[in-house]
């Protein structure tokens, strides 16, 4: 059996960490959910940075909506292709009673700090997709929770991003549950998705080199194994059993950034690493065709055996002052959305002027 059917198999859903218009239109999408039984998709300002870089795929939808300004145009142009995805995966969504099958679109990374603008934009987006099965990606910054929050209220679905450790997760995750609790003191439904995204890999880039080599790239796998025992005991709590029974969906633990960065380590480090009942990893393309390759699914991460908690002692030890990173993480991953946000729209600019002097008659 193939590693990622293995995977798959044993409760983890196999989402791929990227997107782009060839993806779409040659197959290879289709071809991963056949055949590698990718069930999601997650996308971010560096993906469709990179994606609009790769050849001339979005030129025709440019020049269709160049009327627009360049946010809104951007948005068009990620939309038509998440719309596509989400075709695609809408049979799973579907078949999981929406459990799986989603899409990713992120709001704009200049609001990461801005609560009143993203909840705007949150359901702006969410509106304009017209999709069952999008999430709208909000960062799960201190002011993002307030988004959060409200978007949930609202009846958004949400993937909270950028989270680095425990403490963030279950900040983001009391965000999730107010909301859904506020919906029932409103005769709401509280059948509202989300997903909650904790970087791992980040982790082991952030202390490389600072740490004895036996801690090598053991940090972000110890953080991500310490937010996953804080995950099933909150699952377990009273305060969400009371909000399954009433019909509420458990926000799914997500792993994110599992693309290995270490040259000297195994590919599939953190997939393998992180293969857990309940959860998603969502991965990039080159690490999902690896685990495929010659991926190996070991041991599951379980509810009470744990060396995370020594792991981090040592660390510690070591002067790693988790929580001050875990808040530098998070800012340092604000910030590189925010310069591929501003790199995507002069690349949009830039391809925009280009089509118009190429057109017979320009000057």
């Amino acid at each position: 059996m193939m590693a990622t059917q293995a995977l798959h198999d044993a409760g983890q859903s196999l989402w791929l960490d990227t997107i782009t218009r060839e993806m779409l239109e040659d197959g290879r999408l289709e071809h991963y959910i056949r055949d590698l039984s990718v069930t999601g998709l997650t996308s971010n300002p560096t993906i469709f940075d990179q994606a609009l870089r790769r050849g001339h795929a979005y030129d025709a939808s440019i020049l269709a909506w160049q009327s627009h300004g360049l946010d809104d145009l951007f948005f068009q142009l990620a939309l038509e292709d998440l719309s596509r995805a989400a075709a695609l995966f809408q049979p799973i969504h579907q078949r999981t009673g929406g459990r799986d099958g989603w899409v990713s679109l992120e709001v704009s990374p200049l609001l990461a700090w801005l609560p009143e603008p993203t909840i705007h934009q949150a359901s702006s987006l969410h509106e304009q997709a017209g999709l069952p099965n999008l999430f709208i990606k909000i960062p799960g910054t201190p002011p993002g929770l307030k988004a959060i929050e409200e978007s949930i209220f609202a009846g958004v679905p949400i993937n909270v991003t950028l989270l680095f450790s425990m403490e963030q997760y279950l900040a983001a995750a009391d965000a999730y549950l107010k909301g859904l609790e506020r919906r029932l003191e409103e005769g709401l439904s509280p059948e509202v998705h989300s997903v909650a995204s904790l970087f791992v890999s980040r982790w082991d880039k952030a202390v490389e080199g600072q740490v004895p080599e036996p801690l090598r790239n053991r940090l972000g796998i110890a953080v991500a194994e310490r937010t996953y025992r804080a995950y099933n005991e909150l699952r377990e709590s009273a305060r969400v059993r009371r909000l399954v029974s009433e019909g509420a969906p458990v926000q799914t633990l997500l792993w994110a950034s599992t693309g290995t960065k270490d040259p000297s380590a195994r590919d599939t480090h953190y997939v393998e690493a992180l293969a857990a009942p309940d959860t998603i990893n969502t991965m990039p393309e080159g690490t999902l065709l690896a685990f495929a390759d010659h991926g190996q699914v070991g041991p599951l991460l379980t509810h009470d055996e744990w060396e995370s908690d020594s792991v981090l002692e040592e660390f510690k030890m070591a002067g790693v002052e988790l929580d001050g990173l875990a808040a530098q993480l998070q800012r340092e991953g604000a910030d590189s959305f925010v310069k591929s946000w501003n790199s995507l729209l002069a690349c949009l600019s830039e391809r925009l002027e280009g089509l118009k002097g190429e057109r017979p008659g320009a000057h």
